[in-house]
């Protein structure tokens, strides 16, 4: 099976810059001015298979790997990210029934997805947000479903919903999953209402589903009675690769828009991006890319290689990209300066603003940054202090581009860790290659970043130590789960440039250090909590890298992939 392909992707959408173009920029800027969702644009994506790169070919689908599907999804979220809950938000449901549905469950469900249809996903409620413990949708005695999930992607349109219902009174084990085949089961009982609009990703479907007496029916119970909870979140580390594609798309686009003005605006006759101040900050925003499209690339190819750390790797991945991202576009915005606000002028004026307040949604669209920190902060001492259990090998099935990675199985995706994280576990053996490569020896600032990440890391079990103590700061723990995160960045990114010596990273030469240093400067002055910008100097490489795969049309990622041919920067002086 061959599928599509990114460069396809681009091919299909045309110019983003063109401003007659539906599936451009100017377009983009139009739906979100009207809060419209944008249709035409996902019905000529799944016309070309794209709904189909996330689901098993069992099922009719064309995935093949999740680094593979984290680009399509860039490529077609550099436009608008909108795409990504009009055409893929049945991964949730769709990962649930891979891990516990009946045969007949996924048969219905892969009718529904591989026809362009959506299963949704119901698990919030509006009154206790993360705390899904709390969560008060109840199944009857008599059958019956009663309460209110709230933001509910694809809602008012899905064709079928996966519910996480209460069927307990106490902990996880209280919680039990239907799959409601809206088809089939009559109308009373169902109410859809539109949920509260967002300020970003606007026109999205997303809905309140108000059960009041709906009747479930013989078979709709998914798995057994008391696991549904701990499926929807197992199932959820999915999506979080799949949020980051989005963020990534978002800050391809922002910087690119940015890099466009700054070429093209002039100070005092010279080129805006040559001025000492903006070149800091795009280095700055150049490295925060670089340094979040390794981590998410780490985290796409390590749910294959090392599934069973997942629970902790997807969680410190997504802070670490959103993070990263959100502080790109506030860099872009400082050297954009007005244009960062207006509404009018160029096609793509507008574009800048609709990609700060998507970018803020997608931060926040599986869960907030404190509860995405808290939802691992309890792994970290049995993580830090546990034995190394992953296969020998198993991170060069996680770093090594030129290898396609084992198979994807979502039965091995677990709640905890049991063990030590493999990619701190391995980092010494990284740390000591970097240090023998005679290519190095030049490069003193990026020795002393990986001199800097292996102390700190070497620091982090006293760190968990020290926030189990009684008279610990409450916010210890979850400080350390956010430290743990910059660092679990800063190590994939050494492990990429390890695992990858022989190939050209970024546009750079093989073996280039640059790069590495660039990212590596940015992750740790954040995990440290200083302002990367101290050390902004040692990243100009990264903005040298960006920069070169801007001119060359290339997309922002370690294995650049051919854009669509553009014949204006959207954002230059008129």
């Amino acid at each position: 099976m061959s599928g599509l392909t990114p460069e396809a992707v681009e091919e299909l959408l045309g110019d983003p810059t063109d401003p007659d173009n539906p599936y451009g920029f100017a377009a983009a800027v139009a739906r979100d001015e009207d809060d419209a969702a944008p249709d035409e644009l996902c019905r000529k994506l799944v016309s070309a298979g794209f709904h189909l790169n996330y689901l098993p070919e069992g099922w009719g689908g064309e995935f093949r790997s999740f680094d593979r599907s984290l680009t399509l999804v860039r490529a077609a979220a550099r436009r608008d990210v909108n795409v990504m809950p009009g055409t893929m938000f049945g991964i949730i449901a769709a990962t649930c029934l891979q891990l516990h549905g009946s045969t007949a469950q996924r048969d219905r469900a892969a009718e529904i997805l591989t026809g362009g249809g959506t299963v949704a996903f119901a698990l919030t409620e509006a009154a206790h947000g993360s705390d899904i413990l709390a969560n008060e949708v109840r199944l009857a005695p008599d059958g019956t479903l009663h309460g209110e999930k709230w933001m509910v992607g694809n809602g008012m349109r899905c064709d079928a919903v996966y519910v996480v219902a209460r069927t307990g009174e106490r902990g996880p084990a209280a919680f039990t999953a239907f799959l409601l085949d809206l088809e089939r089961i009559p109308g009373d009982g169902l109410e859809r209402r539109p949920a509260a609009r967002t300020n970003g990703m606007r026109g999205i479907d997303t809905a309140r589903l108000r059960f009041t007496g709906l009747p479930v029916p013989e078979g709709a119970q998914v798995g057994r009675t008391g696991e549904g909870l701990e499926m929807a979140v197992r199932a959820q580390q999915a999506v979080r690769l799949m949020s980051m594609a989005g963020s990534l798309g978002c800050a391809d686009t922002a910087t690119r828009l940015t890099l466009d003005f700054a070429t093209g605006h002039r100070v005092a006759g010279a080129p805006l991006i040559s001025t000492a101040h903006a070149r800091r900050e795009l280095a700055v925003a150049s490295a925060a890319l670089l340094a979040a499209d390794a981590t998410a690339l780490a985290a796409a190819r390590g749910v294959h290689a090392v599934p069973g750390a997942f629970s902790v790797w997807a969680l410190a991945a997504k802070h670490v990209v959103a993070e990263a991202t959100e502080e790109l576009t506030r860099r872009c915005a400082g050297v954009l300066a007005t244009r960062s606000v207006l509404r009018e002028g160029p096609p793509g004026t507008g574009m800048f603003q609709k990609l700060q307040r998507d970018i803020a949604v997608v931060r926040v669209i599986d869960s907030g940054p404190h509860a995405n920190l808290r939802s691992y902060a309890g792994q970290l001492p049995s993580l830090l202090d546990g034995a190394r259990t992953s296969p020998p090998g198993a991170l060069r099935g996680a770093f090594r581009l030129d290898e396609e990675p084992s198979p994807y199985e979502p039965a091995g995706l677990g709640l905890v860790v049991r063990g030590a994280d493999p990619l701190l576990g391995e980092l010494g053996e990284a740390a000591r290659s970097f240090g023998a490569d005679p290519a190095t020896a030049a490069d003193l600032w990026t020795r002393s970043c990986v001199a800097w990440l292996v102390t700190a890391v070497e620091e982090l079990p006293a760190g968990a130590t020290a926030a189990r103590r009684r008279d610990a700061d409450p916010n210890a723990l979850a400080d350390l789960a956010e430290r743990y995160a910059w660092l679990h960045a800063a190590a994939a990114c050494l492990q990429l440039w390890h695992h990858n010596r022989h190939l050209s990273l970024y546009g750079t030469p093989p073996a280039s250090t640059g790069w590495l240093g660039a990212a590596l400067g940015y992750l740790l002055a954040r995990a440290d909590g200083t302002d990367p910008r101290r050390h902004g100097e040692e990243m100009h490489p990264a903005l040298d890298a960006v920069s070169a795969l801007r001119e060359a049309n290339r997309m922002l990622t370690a294995l650049p992939v051919r854009l669509a041919p553009t014949r204006s920067h959207p954002m230059e002086d008129s």
